[in-house]
């Protein structure tokens, strides 16, 4: 299960690694001396999610969400 962003995890990040943001919201870490990303905290080994992502083509009262495995869903 993946878990929800912790400020301590973006602050706790080694030297070498950032992290970027998808357009679903999803967070991934990104190594810059390796030059590879992960879904994976590179400490925590957690994925993390940051939670629903409200659109404005949606109904009142819906939010768009995505599972750990990346399917989109619908949540009222």
């Amino acid at each position: 299960m993946a878990a929800v962003l912790r400020p301590e995890w973006i602050s706790c990040l080694p030297s070498s690694w950032s992290y970027g943001v998808t357009r679903d919201g999803r967070v991934f870490f990104i190594n810059e001396e390796a030059k590879s990303t992960t879904w994976l905290h590179p400490v925590s080994g957690e994925a993390v999610i940051t939670g629903h992502r409200k659109t404005t083509d949606l109904p009142t009262g819906w939010e768009e969400g995505f599972s750990f495995e990346g399917a989109r869903c619908f949540i009222k």
